[in-house]
């Protein structure tokens, strides 16, 4: 895993993508200068397992209740692009909440905030590249970015390598969203195979009768199958 991705012109999506407007401000005007790891940058910070727990791993119960919202069951394997699993990584994730709110201040959107949901978990992937969390399936919201702008509902990802330099960022999607055809953020993922691995499959057997649905999702780092990550400057 590596904190810069190269872009290969269809997959990853570029920094500078003017159908997302907050790009413009944000894109690097020069082109980027690759440094190279050194020893700081791939033996630490190190997490340390005993720093995450099994509730990290759980979004639906804040102090004193439970949020509310379907409950959805999100799981899937971290692998490399031959398949082998990426054991031991730091998986983190956020979202709105049902509503389509963030439980951040800058979060101005005109919904109701869940004071049981915690909208942030992280979890370890084990031997086998997995990863688990019980969440509430995400409201989509209103965004700005052009006239009548609503984000599909999702659910953000950030994967950890050795050290925190070296970071991913994704998005995860969920199936026959309507909205998918008008999302800039989306379609800056220009390949359109590409578009579907970050749309996660509903999972009937890891749906919990009475209580939880089911979606699996996969995370590739590498190779033609690849999931799309934000390049980041």
């Amino acid at each position: 895993m590596q904190g810069y991705r190269r872009d290969d012109g269809t997959v990853h999506p570029p920094l500078l993508w003017p159908g997302y407007k907050s790009t413009v401000l944000r894109a690097p005007a020069q082109p980027l200068v690759l440094l190279p790891h050194s020893l700081t940058e791939i033996t630490g910070p190190v997490l340390g397992e005993g720093r995450v727990t099994e509730a990290d791993a759980d979004l639906t119960r804040g102090v004193g209740g439970e949020a509310q919202g379907q409950r959805i069951i999100v799981h899937g394997r971290v692998v490399d692009e031959d398949g082998r699993a990426v054991p031991h990584t730091l998986v983190e994730v956020w979202q709105a909440n049902a509503a389509g709110r963030y439980l951040h201040k800058a979060d101005q959107h005109d919904a109701p905030l869940d004071p049981f949901f915690t909208g942030a978990g992280r979890v370890l992937t084990d031997a086998e590249g997995r990863y688990r969390f019980l969440t509430i399936r995400p409201g989509a919201y209103p965004w700005g970015n052009h006239t009548n702008a609503w984000r599909p509902a999702h659910i953000h990802f950030s994967l950890f390598g050795r050290a925190f330099t070296q970071r991913l960022v994704t998005q995860m999607y969920f199936p026959d969203d309507p909205l998918f055809p008008h999302d800039p953020i989306m379609h800056s993922v220009r390949d359109a195979k590409a578009r579907t691995r970050m749309t996660a499959r509903f999972d009937l057997d890891a749906t919990e009768e009475s209580y939880a649905l089911g979606f699996e999702w996969d995370i590739v780092l590498r190779g033609r199958d690849a999931t799309p990550m934000e390049n980041r400057p």
